[in-house]
């Protein structure tokens, strides 16, 4: 049963009710916290995984739980300072002082299942319909990201997983996450060594994407496959193409963008100009290349996109809590494989159940905009929470009743966003970001005065095809599209054939249906692709020269 005692508090002058479990289970809590992750869950979970103890021992596996937690939210001191800090609120209460070596022994007997499960319960979309900054129209609006900066201890085990990275000397852990833009809340996540890529990563999180989702992502992302991929899921896209993408213009629309495909997927593509200027007085442009699913200029103007684009660096924000806020930039503790996962698992829930508190405080006062919540008060606060007890107070605003975090959130909100612009700073001489291109922005962050966004149409070009395909269905088998073109094709087959050229060549195929058709020959290995808009009856080589 519950035990409930009171202790005093050099932080407010509030008293506050500690809510414990009994006997062995005592040090298994996380003061306020404890609320989003409770008892009866941590237990299902164990049960689910089934990793219950299978004798009452001093270190019950409940109490391992939140042993693990614990570690991730005091990470700069060993795991003996850890359980004094989670049983240093429990004056008068009978507590065992395991050593270093059972806490280790608890981490391995309890392993990363069912920190696992306990994540997947708490992940998801935190914001309700009403949050501000969260939604695009009709969308929800989430982001992929992925991050490679997340060191662990240079272990042969390690290094035998994970491999040695070139710029520096620990072994590195790629981290993939699926996060709602507005909260920064985790929907999903995996990691993993750096070798398999992000999309191969964000492919594993595909399950996650609903029909009333629109997906942020980055030019890492630009990918023909992944973009059918997010596409067959029903979810919207709106994400950055690069530079040498070549794209067909199919249909011009009214705002400057226009309508192509990207392998067998109609898209609208966005090229826009960012003039910034600076309150010192400095300006410089930026270009960005948009391409989104979102094909209705009217009721989703370009400029618009572009606006709303800037949201997918919400996600740095997280990934900055997780490694500097929360880590404070050290390493991870654990030396092999299977601690490294427990571990992340561990992080992964604390920073969940932290932006859960802080959202559960923004909609306290209706009409806050979570991004004004301050993630290291909250961090801070857990911490003392954690070492001494946990608060239920009545809000003086009339937000009603919330915890000491909650009311510490709400009495120090950030000031709204304000435009700034600034340059990713190379912290480590041995970073790979060493040297960075000369492109006019500044070198501190300074707050923009004046955003200028100009849609750039796309230029005039070759005649205009024609806007219907014959239809092929009735006619002879010789004379069918596919005949016809793998006949011109092999005609020449050293030729690199675009598919404007196929299409003008033949003056009754639109762009789109070329495109389409190109692409899925390709994938069946009918034709070759030999490069970004290139297709030739064999594979290519060009002539050595003598």
């Amino acid at each position: 049963m519950p035990r409930h005692c009171v202790l005093p508090s050099p932080l407010t002058a509030i008293t506050r009710t500690v809510t414990v479990a009994a006997g062995r289970f005592a040090p298994g809590h996380l003061g306020e916290l404890t609320a989003v992750v409770p008892f009866e869950l941590v237990d299902a979970v164990l049960a689910e995984t089934r990793t219950v103890q299978q004798r009452l021992r001093d270190l019950p596996s409940r109490v391992g739980i939140y042993f693990l937690l614990a570690m991730c939210l005091f990470p700069e001191v060993g795991y003996r300072l850890v359980w004094d800090k989670l049983t240093a609120g429990l004056s008068g209460m009978p507590v065992v002082c395991p050593s270093a070596k059972a806490l280790r022994d608890l981490r391995r007997r309890i392993g990363s299942a069912p920190v696992r499960a306990l994540f997947e319960v708490l992940a998801g979309l935190l914001a309700r319909p009403t949050t501000p900054g969260v939604r695009f129209g009709p969308y929800r609006t989430v982001s992929f990201d992925g991050c490679s900066s997340l060191r662990v201890p240079d272990s042969e085990r390690n290094r035998a997983w994970l491999g040695r990275t070139s710029h520096h000397g620990y072994p590195t852990l790629e981290l993939m996450t699926l996060v709602e833009t507005g909260t920064r809340a985790l929907v999903g996540a995996v990691f993993g060594p750096t070798a398999e890529g992000e999309t191969g990563y964000a492919g594993r999180l595909l399950h996650l994407l609903r029909p009333d989702m629109l997906v942020l992502w980055d030019k890492g992302f630009d990918s023909n496959a992944f973009l059918a991929q997010v596409t067959d899921t029903g979810a919207q896209v709106l994400g950055r193409l690069r530079s040498n993408r070549r794209t067909p213009v199919l249909t011009r629309l009214a705002d400057g963008s226009y309508l192509s495909v990207i392998g067998t997927v109609k898209v609208r593509i966005i090229d826009a100009q960012i003039a910034v200027t600076c309150a010192d007085g400095t300006s410089f442009t930026g270009s960005y290349r948009l391409v989104t699913t979102l094909t209705d200029a009217r009721r989703h103007p370009a400029t618009a996109l572009v606006g709303l684009y800037h949201q997918r660096w919400d996600h740095e924000s997280a990934y900055y809590a997780l490694r500097h806020t929360i880590m404070n930039g050290r390493n991870l503790r654990s030396g092999d494989p299977a601690g490294i996962e427990q571990e992340m698992w561990s992080l992964l829930t604390l920073y969940q159940a932290l932006r859960t508190v802080m959202v559960e405080a923004a909609e306290a006062l209706p009409g806050t905009d979570p991004d004004r919540c301050c993630f290291s008060i909250t961090l801070h606060t857990a911490r003392d929470q954690v070492v001494q007890a946990a608060a239920v107070i009545t809000d003086p605003a009339g937000a009603g009743h919330l915890g000491l975090i909650g009311h510490r959130i709400l009495t120090r909100l950030l000031p709204p966003r304000r435009q700034r612009v600034s340059t990713r700073k190379v912290k480590s001489p041995m970073s790979r970001y060493s040297t960075r291109h000369e492109d006019g922005r500044p070198d501190t962050s300074r707050t923009i005065t004046g955003l200028d966004i100009n849609i750039l149409e796309p230029p005039q070009c070759r005649p205009q095809l024609p806007a219907v395909s014959r239809d092929d269905r009735h006619t002879a088998l010789a004379e069918r599209r596919r005949h016809r073109i793998l006949g011109l094709l092999e005609e020449d087959p050293n030729r690199l054939w675009r598919p404007r050229d196929i299409a003008s060549h033949f003056g009754d195929i639109t762009m789109e249906t070329m495109y389409r058709q190109l692409s899925r020959w390709a994938e069946t290995g009918l034709i070759h692709k030999l490069g970004p808009g290139l297709y030739a009856a064999t594979a290519w080589t060009p002539t050595p020269l003598a």
